[in-house]
C-alpha cells in the first residue's frame, strides 16, 4: 500500500524532520521526509496492508523530539493497478504557538502612506518573528469600497470576497513618479497623512487612487503586457473581469446601488469577451482595476512569502456576509435573498441584537452547484494565507436574519429555521392573542413599533409559522400573561433556541462545512461566540475546528469568567479581539467585576488597582499564554499594555470596533511604527520572555 504524506511544519527552521510508523506483524519503521522550502515535508513509503498507527519526529541540535499530529483528514483513492493510495495531508504547527493580531489598516511605518499596507505586513511579520511569535492574525482585507466616504472603512463588508483593497498597495515599493511635481505633491500628503493619530479614510484612499491612476497611465501597458500579468489575468478572470466592470460601472454613475444602473443591473456574461480583449474600448475602461489588483495581489502573495520565510503563519478573515450593494450580489444575485439582513441576536456586545445590512444568503442554489462560489472564496484565501478565521461560523448553521425593511436586531428570527405552528402555541396553553394579527387586504406588515411589543413574530417567508420573539421576557406583552401562562411562553422559548432545531442545525452545517474545510490545506479556527446551540461543538469536533475561547466570555453557564486551565487544545485562546474592549478598557468599565477577578481569579488581596499597570498586563498575559489552547494570540494593543512608557496614555483610543454602533468609523492606527517597536530593546525583550511560555 503506497501512501503520500504532507505536513506543513512552520515552528522550526532548518531542521530534520522524520516520520515514524508502525503496524501489528512489522518492525516500526523511521523515513526521512524531505522539503523545497521547509515549509511542506513529504515523504511517500510503501505501508503494509494494515492499520498503522504514525508520529513525528523533530530533530534540533542532534536530538530528536517525538510530536504527535492533532488534525488531519484522509482521502482514498484506487490507481490503475487497483491498490489503495492513501494520500495524508496534516497542517500541523506544532504544539502551542503565540501570535499577535492587528487589523493591516491599523498598521504604522515610516514609508507608509496614512493606512497600513502590505509593505508595513511584511515589517510585522519581522516583528513577529524576532518575538518569537509564529502567527499573525488580520482582519479582512477585501474591498469594500461603495460610497468613497468613510463608511466603506468597515472591513466585514466587502463588495467582493476575491478583490483586495486599494488602500493596501505599498506606494513605497512601486516605480517612482516620474513627474518631479507630482512626487513632491504626494511626498508632502503621505507625510501630513502618515502623522495623523488616526486614519483618515477618505484622504488616504482618494491620494492612493489618484497614485494609482497616475502610475498606470506611466506604466500600465507595460505592466498589462508582461508574463506575469497574463498569468495573474488567467488564473483570477473568473472574479477579476466583472468586478473591474462593476467599479467602472459604480464610479460612472456615481452610485453602488446597480439597480440605478440602466442596461447593468447584473453582470452579463456576454460582456466578458469585449472586456477581456486589450484592443476594445471596454478593456480600456475597466483596465485600470486589472492592474490594481494585479498590483495588490503581487503585493500580498510577496508578504505571505515571507512569512513563510521567517517561519511565520498567516491567518486571514473570511466575513460571513458581503455588501448588499457590492459585486457578488450583482454578479450572481440568484445566491442571496434580498429581503433579509444579517446580523445577530442580543449578546453581549449588543443587548438589542444586531443588523448587519447584508444579504442573506441563498444555500439551496448555493448547494444545488456544490458551494462553488464557496470553494473558490476558500481556495482564493490560500493564495495568501497558512489559516483563517471563520467570522461568526453560527451563520452556517443558522443566521439571524431581520426581514425587509425592519431595523431592529430584536425582530430577527433564525433562518432556516423549523418554526412553530399555530396549533403548536395553543396547544402549549396559549391564549390566541398571543399570535401576531393576519396583515388585512392592502395593509401591509404590523410596524416596527408595533411589533416591538409581541411575544412571537411570524415567518417573514411562510405566514403561518411562527418564531418566538427574542427577549420577549421584557415585553408589556409578556408581563400582561399570568404565571401559568408566562411558564408556558418560556418552555416554547427555551425550547425552540436550545433544542428544537439542534439536529436539524447540525444537519444543515453539514451540507456546507466539510465542503468548505475540505477545499483548501489551511488551519480552520472558527468564531464560535454568541447564542450557540450545542450542535456548533458537535459540527467544530467532527471537522476538528479550532474554537474561540476568552476569557471574559466563558461558554459554561453559570460562570462569570472562563477557566483557562480547561481551555480544549483545539482552541485559539484570546484577551480581545477587535469586537471587544482591549485589556486595559475592560479592566475599567466596570469596577465591581474587576474587582471579582482580581479576587477569585488572580487570587489578590486588597483592591483591584485602577488604571492597570503594565505588569499587572503582563501577568494577565502571561497566565493565557501558558494555557492549553494550541494557540494564543494577544492583540497589538494589549501587548503595548505591558509597557508603560510605550503604551496610548487613553486606553479608550485603542478601540477598533463598537459592534452595537452599526456606523463605526474604523480607523484605530498604532501610534508607534513598527521600526520603532524593534528598535525598542526593553520590550521586545518583556514579550519575548512571555512568548517563551508557550
Amino acid at each position: 500500500m503506497k501512501v503520500r504524506f504532507n505536513i506543513e511544519y512552520r515552528t522550526h527552521w532548518g531542521e530534520n524532520l522524520y516520520l515514524n510508523y508502525s503496524a501489528e506483524g512489522h518492525e516500526a519503521v523511521q523515513v526521512p521526509m524531505t522539503t523545497t522550502d521547509g515549509v511542506v515535508w513529504s515523504a511517500e513509503p510503501e505501508l503494509p496492508d494494515a492499520t498503522i498507527s504514525y508520529y513525528y519526529h523533530v530533530e534540533e541540535n542532534g536530538r530528536q523530539t517525538r510530536r504527535e499530529y492533532p488534525f488531519g483528514s484522509h482521502r482514498f483513492t484506487v490507481d490503475s493497478s487497483k491498490r489503495m493510495n492513501i494520500e495524508r495531508n496534516d497542517s500541523w504547527t506544532d504544539c502551542r504557538i503565540a501570535g499577535t493580531l492587528v487589523p493591516v489598516f491599523s498598521l504604522r511605518s515610516k514609508h507608509s502612506f496614512g493606512v497600513g499596507d502590505f509593505g508595513d505586513l511584511r515589517l510585522m511579520v519581522d516583528w513577529v518573528a524576532q518575538t518569537g511569535q509564529r502567527l499573525l492574525q488580520i482582519l479582512p482585507i477585501n474591498d469594500t469600497t461603495t460610497t468613497h466616504t468613510w463608511t466603506d472603512s468597515y472591513p466585514y463588508s466587502c463588495i467582493s470576497v476575491f478583490a483586495l483593497h486599494p488602500q493596501y498597495a505599498d506606494l513605497s515599493a512601486l516605480p517612482k513618479l516620474k513627474d518631479a511635481a507630482a512626487r513632491k505633491r504626494f511626498a508632502d500628503l503621505q507625510a501630513r497623512l502618515n502623522d495623523l493619530p488616526q486614519i483618515d479614510y477618505e484622504a488616504v484612499n482618494q491620494a492612493k487612487l489618484e497614485y494609482l491612476h497616475l502610475l498606470f497611465e506611466q506604466e500600465g501597458r507595460q505592466a498589462l503586457a508582461s508574463d506575469a500579468f497574463k498569468a495573474f489575468f488567467a488564473e483570477t478572470q473568473l472574479w477579476l473581469v466583472p468586478y473591474a466592470q462593476y467599479c467602472h460601472l459604480r464610479d460612472t454613475h456615481g452610485t453602488a446601488d446597480f439597480s440605478q444602473w440602466q442596461g447593468h443591473v447584473t453582470w452579463n456574461e456576454a460582456d466578458r469577451q469585449a472586456l477581456s480583449n486589450p484592443r476594445t474600448k471596454a478593456y480600456k475602461e475597466v483596465s485600470f482595476w486589472y492592474y490594481v489588483q494585479f498590483v495588490l495581489d503581487s503585493q500580498m502573495k510577496a508578504a505571505h512569502d515571507h512569512a513563510r520565510r521567517k517561519g511565520v503563519l498567516l491567518k486571514g478573515d473570511i466575513p460571513i456576509g458581503v455588501s448588499r450593494y457590492g459585486c457578488d450580489v450583482w454578479m450572481e444575485p440568484r445566491y442571496f435573498h434580498m429581503d433579509g439582513q444579517a446580523g445577530a441576536p442580543p449578546d453581549d456586545f449588543a443587548e438589542d441584537g444586531q443588523n448587519w445590512g447584508f444579504p442573506t444568503y441563498n444555500w439551496d442554489e448555493m448547494l444545488r452547484d456544490g458551494c462553488q462560489w464557496w470553494e473558490r472564496r476558500f481556495r482564493n484565501m490560500a493564495r495568501y494565507f497558512d489559516a483563517y478565521r471563520i467570522d461568526h461560523v453560527l451563520g452556517f448553521f443558522r443566521i439571524w436574519e431581520i426581514p425587509m425593511p425592519f431595523k431592529s436586531g430584536l425582530l430577527g428570527q433564525f433562518s432556516p429555521a423549523l418554526a412553530l405552528s399555530a396549533g403548536e402555541i395553543l396547544r402549549a396553553g396559549l391564549p390566541a392573542s398571543v399570535l401576531p394579527p393576519v396583515p388585512e387586504a392592502g395593509r401591509p406588515e404590523a410596524s416596527e413599533a408595533e411589533l416591538a411589543n409581541t411575544l412571537f413574530l411570524r415567518d417573514h417567508r411562510n405566514a403561518e409559522l411562527y418564531h418566538p420573539r427574542i427577549a420577549a421576557q421584557k415585553t408589556e406583552a409578556y408581563s400582561r400573561l399570568s404565571n401559568w401562562e408566562q411558564q408556558a411562553f418560556n418552555c416554547l422559548y427555551d425550547d425552540y433556541f436550545y433544542r428544537r432545531n439542534n439536529q436539524f442545525w447540525y444537519e444543515q452545517a453539514m451540507k456546507k462545512l466539510p465542503r468548505l474545510v475540505g477545499a483548501t490545506d489551511m488551519l480552520c479556527c472558527a468564531e464560535d461566540l454568541g447564542m450557540v446551540p450545542d450542535c456548533v461543538a458537535w459540527v467544530m469536533n467532527q471537522l476538528q475546528m479550532l474554537s474561540l475561547e476568552l476569557e471574559s466570555m466563558p461558554k459554561a453557564p453559570g460562570l462569570r469568567f472562563g477557566r483557562l486551565d480547561q481551555n480544549p487544545y483545539r482552541s485559539v485562546c484570546t484577551i480581545s479581539s477587535h469586537d471587544t474592549p482591549t485589556l486595559r478598557m475592560w479592566w475599567d468599565e466596570n469596577h465591581e467585576r474587576t474587582q471579582d477577578y482580581w479576587t477569585n481569579v488572580l487570587h489578590r488581596d486588597g483592591r483591584a488597582p485602577h488604571p492597570m499597570g503594565g505588569m499587572l498586563a503582563m501577568d494577565i498575559i502571561r497566565r493565557h499564554l501558558q494555557c492549553p489552547s494550541m494557540i494564543c494570540v494577544i492583540s497589538i494593543q494589549d501587548w503595548m499594555a505591558i509597557d508603560e512608557q510605550l503604551r496610548l496614555p487613553n486606553a479608550e483610543a485603542e478601540r477598533v470596533n463598537v459592534p452595537a454602533n452599526p456606523r463605526h468609523y474604523w480607523r484605530y492606527r498604532m501610534h508607534v511604527p513598527i521600526e520603532q517597536l524593534i528598535k525598542n530593546a526593553s520590550f521586545m525583550g518583556r514579550v519575548q520572555s512571555l512568548v517563551m511560555l508557550r
